[in-house]
């Protein structure tokens, strides 16, 4: 190949000390891989973004960064979340590659498949998803959760690609379309389909955590599927209305029942249906307000316009 391409690795940090030097050493070898092949320039990065990590991530960075210049490194000033993290890395290698891979430290996705996804790139895909091929090392409920998300997101009207977490190449192109998006409320599964640009798809099988534990806890991932639900469809918003005219027709019936069962003496039997009926209301009151107090917290968080991050240090050889 004449001329090959700049590749950067994006790697979001956080609290990695344990796997990082052996994700460091993986990396590389693959780099050198795809330099042997004549597949990527000489220019081609390891990029690492410490998301405020609480350990010794940064310090394991800045050593890297010193003894080999394939490696670079980001530090945030403070903890943004994966999703900050990674445009962070994006963002920045925009400015020097021409095609950016990001991908989680764990390196639970194959990067076996690293050189399907520059083939797919050199073959005219801007964006290239590395999608799950199956399952089966996960949970009984992590299998399940996950695939009921993607579900409901289809269901909701958001375009998101099956399967597909944030193992992905961009192009340069698709980079600086993503630059365009201007949202605080960060989901980018949902985002990066929004980019258009010609994009494929490329399978693996994700691999057990070689050291450390998941960062992406329960609390987090439900985090993450309630953002991507409201930051990318209203249908919630649509299906409170529905809700409420349900629940006006069944009230009607109630009263009908109600004033039946007054006029044939019957009036006690009605203290059940009552007393549900009181409950039932309430409790959809209670979650219609909380919906719309999220979209209303979305709409205040986004008209603030605050920075998604600040770079504390970047390390470029």
């Amino acid at each position: 190949m004449e001329n090959p391409k700049i590749l950067y690795f994006v790697i979001p940090c956080y609290n990695e000390e344990e796997v990082l030097n052996i994700t460091a050493e993986i990396l590389k070898k693959k780099i050198e891989n795809l330099l042997e092949k004549n597949k990527i320039s000489k220019k081609s990065r390891i990029l690492f973004v410490n998301d405020g990590s609480k350990d010794k991530t940064w310090s394991i960075i800045e050593e890297l960064c010193n003894k080999n210049s394939v490696f670079q490194g980001i530090k945030l000033s403070r903890n943004e979340g994966h999703q900050n993290a990674v445009l962070a890395g994006l963002m920045t290698a925009k400015e020097y590659c021409d095609m950016a891979i990001s991908l989680d430290a764990d390196l639970q996705d194959d990067i076996n498949v690293v050189d399907q996804f520059v083939e797919e790139h050199y073959n005219g895909n801007d964006i290239v998803y590395g999608v799950r091929s199956k399952r089966e090392t996960d949970t009984f409920f992590k299998r399940f959760s996950a695939e009921s998300f993607y579900k409901l997101l289809k269901v909701f009207g958001v375009e998101i690609v099956y399967n597909h977490a944030d193992y992905r190449l961009m192009s340069k192109r698709a980079l600086e379309g993503l630059a365009q998006f201007k949202e605080v409320n960060l989901f980018l599964r949902g985002i990066v389909p929004l980019i258009g640009y010609p994009s494929s798809v490329v399978t693996y099988e994700r691999h057990e955590r070689f050291a450390g534990e998941s960062k992406y806890p329960l609390k987090k991932m439900l985090a993450l599927a309630f953002d991507g639900i409201t930051s990318f469809s209203i249908k919630p918003i649509r299906m409170i209305s529905l809700i409420g005219v349900i629940s006006f027709l069944v009230s009607i019936g109630i009263l009908i029942y109600s004033l039946i069962a007054n006029y044939l003496g019957n009036t006690i039997t009605g203290w059940t249906s009552l007393a549900c009926s009181i409950w039932a209301l309430g409790g959809i009151q209670l979650l219609a307000t909380g919906i719309i107090g999220e979209y209303i917290g979305k709409i205040y968080n986004e008209t603030k316009e605050r920075p998604k991050y600040f770079i504390e240090a970047f390390i470029k050889q």
